[in-house]
């Protein structure tokens, strides 16, 4: 038997969380999505906000083990690494994937942020069981059923999407991303691939679901061309061009509030190729078919 994977929406804001009333419905938590595929311990990625409530649940189940990789380590991505059950959790065992070159590289860039100075607790006092393993673009590795892989991204400082992919079934992560072409060429400009989105058109080729950085209406990602977000209709044309079935709006902005947000899903919710829903907070997709 094959299981799909699953695929549940803990945090979908960029920038920064935004709780209140404004944003209930669709969700103010930062960036953190779980993926899991039958009994095989998590993946997890990104550890904003949403990671804390993502970490509750994780302790009071059987398994204690979990992969946590992470895009980069803007401060939105990272907000709940520190408040992360599990990582406080004799027995747990924690295996953490960073954009570097080495084991050693990948500890450093985490370890800044637990170092008793940004937050009580220092890397090295964490009880779980910690290892790190560094990412580069165009690596890969296994795990469990996962098969995953890297992709850079266009954003200030770098970042890193993932492809995963278990029993013919496919999931890719991007943000945070701008576009990869200039306004008016590329694939959004209904011409040929430019060269930079080539080698991404193949990453997502006939994904089953991509969830896509499209945080800027097109006029706001024209201001703000240098700040490394997207926008939705940019990654309908390229996910549209790699064939991927299914294109996942997220990482919203901080003032779109859930009005915005209903607006957007009215929007696209008639598109069908490929089919496109907006990332909600607490939601769960069932990736593939379970078949016998």
């Amino acid at each position: 038997m094959s299981h799909p994977l699953q695929v549940t929406f803990w945090g979908v804001r960029g920038s920064i969380p935004m709780p209140g009333a404004d944003t209930q419905r669709w969700g103010g938590n930062s960036s953190c999505v779980e993926v899991r595929h039958g009994t095989a311990p998590p993946i997890v990625l990104d550890c904003g906000t949403g990671a804390r409530s993502l970490g509750f649940k994780l302790v009071g189940e059987p398994g204690r083990q979990l992969e946590l990789l992470f895009s980069h380590f803007h401060m939105d991505h990272v907000f709940g690494f520190p408040f992360f059950v599990p990582i406080y959790t004799p027995g747990y065992d924690v295996t953490i994937t960073v954009p570097a070159f080495s084991e050693d590289e990948a500890r450093e860039k985490l370890g800044r942020y637990l170092n008793g100075v940004y937050h009580p607790t220092r890397l090295r006092e964490l009880p779980c069981s910690v290892s790190f393993r560094p990412i580069r673009s165009g690596r890969s590795f296994s795990t469990g059923p996962f098969e995953v892989r890297a992709l850079s991204l266009n954003h200030p400082g770098g970042a890193m999407g993932y492809r995963i992919e278990a029993e013919g079934t496919s999931l890719a992560y991007i943000t945070d991303t701008a576009p990869f072409a200039r306004p008016g060429e590329g694939v959004a400009a209904g011409e040929e691939p430019a060269q930079g989105e080539l080698r991404v058109i193949e990453f997502l080729r006939g994904c089953d679901v991509v969830i896509y950085d499209t945080m800027y209406d097109y006029g706001e990602y024209l201001e703000k061309m240098t700040w490394g977000h997207s926008y939705p209709e940019y990654a309908l044309a390229l996910t549209k061009v790699a064939e991927v079935s299914h294109l996942v709006l997220f990482h919203h902005l901080p003032d779109a509030s859930d009005e915005d947000l209903d607006v957007l899903s009215e929007k696209w919710s008639a598109h069908a190729e490929p089919r496109v829903t907006v990332a909600r907070e607490g939601q769960t997709l069932s990736v593939g078919q379970t078949s016998k």
